[in-house]
C-alpha cells in the first residue's frame, strides 16, 4: 500500500513539473492578468443604445412654374462712349490735375509734359524765321534795284536774273521757317492733355513722374451720359438670336432696374477667357446705376418654365446637381437630381426635377445625408 502511494506521489510530481515548466508558467499568469482588463474594456463598449431625434431642417416650398428668361448674366455698367486719352509726344509727365470720377469740360487741361525740348524748338523756329524775313526783304529790294537798272544798260542780264533768284530762294526759306514754326508751336502745344469733349474721368493710367510714350493712355474718359450694361457671353450665335427687351438690375439692389437693347456684340473672342463681349444700351437708367455697378441681366419671356428656389438648396450627386426633398410621409430627405435653367443674384432657376408643392431644404444641405429622419422647422421666405 505505502508503495502504491508513493508511486502516485511520484507520477504526480512529474506531472506537475511538466505543466509548470518556467515558460508556461509564465504564460499562465499573464493570461490571468489580462483577462480582468479584456473584461473591463467589454463591459464599457457596451453603451445603452439612445435614441437619436429627427434633425430640424429649414426648407421651402416649390412654387409653380413660371415663364423666366433662358439667359441671365452678371456684368457691370459701362459709359456708352468711352474715349482712352494720351500725349502725341514722348516726355515724362509733369502734372496731372483731373482723377477718377471728376467731372471735365471741352479744352480742360487734364495733363502736362515738361516743354523745356519744345519750347526750345520753338525759339530757334521763331529765330530761323527772323532771318528768312530779313533775307528775303533784302532780296526784294536788290531784284527792284536791278529791275530799274536793267532798261538803261547799267547791268547785264545774268545779274537780273540772279537777284531774281536770289529772290525765289529767300521766298521759299522763309515759308520753310514759317512751316517749321507752326510745326514747333504744335509740338509745343501736345505737351498740353485737354478734354475733347464734356465727359467723367473713369480711369487714370499714369502718375506725374513717369515717362510716358506717344500714345500711351494716360486718362480715359466718358464723354456722353449713356450707360451701357456690358456682359461676356460663351455662345454668341445663341445670344444675337434672341430679340426683345432686356431687364437690367442692380445686384445690391434689385428694385433699382432698367430696360435695354443689343447693342453689339464683339466678333472676336477674348483670348484669355474665349468668351465674347455683349453691351446692351440702357433706357433712363436710374441714377444708382452708376459706372462700375455690378447689374444682373435678363431676357425674359423667351425661355422655358423654370422654378425659383435659393442657390442655398443646391447640392450634387454624381457630379450633377440636385436638391434634398422631403417626404412628407415618412419626414425623410429624398436627393432627387434637378435641371438647372440659370441663376440669378440669390436664386437658382430649376426647369426639371421637381414638382409644385414639394418642400426642399434650404440650409445645411452638405451635412445631410440621403434618407436621413428630418422634421420640417422654419420655412424660408
Amino acid at each position: 500500500m505505502t508503495e502504491d502511494i508513493s508511486g502516485f506521489t511520484d507520477c504526480m510530481q512529474k506531472m506537475l513539473h511538466h505543466l509548470f515548466t518556467p515558460l508556461r508558467l509564465m504564460l499562465l499568469l499573464q493570461g490571468i492578468l489580462v483577462l480582468p482588463a479584456v473584461l473591463l474594456l467589454a463591459g464599457c463598449n457596451e453603451k445603452p443604445q439612445q435614441h437619436t431625434p429627427p434633425r430640424p431642417v429649414r426648407t421651402v416650398t416649390v412654387p409653380a412654374p413660371s415663364q423666366a428668361g433662358m439667359f441671365t448674366q452678371t456684368g457691370e455698367i459701362r459709359p456708352h462712349d468711352e474715349v482712352t486719352l494720351g500725349f502725341r509726344l514722348d516726355g515724362r509727365l509733369l502734372t496731372r490735375s483731373v482723377d477718377v470720377g471728376d467731372h471735365v469740360a471741352v479744352g480742360q487741361v487734364l495733363g502736362t509734359l515738361e516743354n523745356s525740348t519744345s519750347q526750345n524748338q520753338l525759339d530757334s523756329a521763331r529765330a530761323d524765321l527772323d532771318s528768312a524775313r530779313a533775307a528775303e526783304q533784302l532780296a526784294v529790294l536788290n531784284l527792284r534795284r536791278m529791275t530799274q537798272l536793267m532798261p538803261s544798260g547799267a547791268i547785264a542780264r545774268v545779274q537780273l536774273d540772279t537777284a531774281r533768284s536770289d529772290w525765289q530762294a529767300a521766298a521759299s526759306r522763309r515759308r520753310s521757317s514759317e512751316a517749321t514754326l507752326n510745326t514747333a508751336r504744335e509740338n509745343l502745344s501736345w505737351t498740353r492733355l485737354t478734354a475733347p469733349a464734356t465727359g467723367v474721368v473713369t480711369q487714370v493710367s499714369a502718375e506725374p513722374g513717369q515717362v510716358v510714350s506717344a500714345g500711351q493712355t494716360v486718362v480715359t474718359l466718358a464723354v456722353s451720359s449713356g450707360r451701357d450694361a456690358v456682359i461676356d457671353v460663351a455662345d454668341p450665335q445663341a445670344f444675337s438670336r434672341r430679340t426683345g427687351q432686356f431687364r437690367v438690375s442692380l445686384l445690391a439692389d434689385p428694385t433699382a432696374s432698367a430696360t435695354g437693347t443689343l447693342r453689339d456684340i464683339s466678333p472676336q473672342a477674348d483670348a484669355q477667357t474665349r468668351t465674347w463681349r455683349v453691351r446692351v444700351t440702357l433706357e433712363n437708367p436710374p441714377p444708382a446705376m452708376a459706372l462700375g455697378a455690378s447689374v444682373q441681366v435678363g431676357l425674359y419671356g423667351t425661355g422655358p418654365a423654370v422654378m425659383c428656389l435659393p442657390a442655398s438648396a443646391l447640392t450634387r450627386i454624381q457630379g450633377k446637381p440636385a436638391v434634398f426633398v422631403v417626404d412628407t410621409a415618412g419626414r425623410r430627405l429624398q436627393l432627387r437630381p434637378v435641371t438647372l435653367a440659370g441663376f440669378t443674384a440669390a436664386d437658382m432657376l430649376v426647369s426639371a426635377g421637381l414638382r409644385p408643392g414639394e418642400h426642399v431644404v434650404t440650409a445645411g444641405v452638405s451635412k445631410l445625408r440621403e434618407g436621413e429622419k428630418v422634421t420640417v422647422g422654419e420655412e424660408a421666405e
